[in-house]
């Protein structure tokens, strides 16, 4: 966790005017940053080299896995400047090569062949499924964020596994029919 800590003060102190997540302190960042990195539990991130995030927010779990893994190339894409200016910054401050950031939405962004798209709350995984669809090749993984409503999201047409951590479902699918 020393490697987020700078993370976590820019949080808070930003946080603050412009409520950026809901966070409130150091425990809850904490917590945030230990949910975004639990898939590198199961996820073989050596095969992996381009991510795309979905409402990144304040960077969870996106810029919280490329501050963890270099390697690989992250696109954070977040709707909101309050939010993409605070990424920026915290892009900056780490001297992060290996982050696009874009301020807009996931449908409207430039198409290419992701290996992992994640997305942590943003919305229901069919709806998600459909506006990552131009990110989508053969050998893309996707990995979603759920809590306790996942299996109501889960159909036949997908392959998947789903990793329970406390409250958190994460919704790894290996393909779709």
């Amino acid at each position: 966790m020393k490697k987020f800590k700078t993370y976590t003060h820019l949080l808070l102190k930003y946080n603050k005017v412009h409520r950026l997540s809901g966070s409130k302190n150091e425990q809850d960042v904490e917590k945030n940053i230990e949910d975004s990195l639990y898939p590198i539990n199961f996820i073989d991130f050596q095969k992996i080299k381009k991510v795309v995030d979905i409402g990144t927010g304040a960077g969870f779990p996106g810029m919280i896995l490329a501050i963890a893994l270099p390697e690989v190339h992250f696109t954070l894409v977040e709707p909101l400047m309050k939010r993409t200016a605070f990424l920026h910054l915290v892009k900056s401050t780490y001297g992060l090569q290996n982050v696009d950031i874009i301020t807009g939405r996931i449908e409207d962004v430039e198409a290419f062949e992701a290996d992992l798209i994640t997305s942590r709350a943003v919305a229901k995984t069919e709806f998600l499924i459909g506006l990552a669809d131009n990110f989508i090749g053969k050998k893309t993984e996707i990995l979603f964020y759920k809590g306790e409503n996942v299996y109501d999201e889960i159909n036949d047409d997908m392959d998947y596994e789903i990793i329970k951590r406390e409250k958190r479902n994460y919704l790894w699918i290996k393909g779709i029919k």
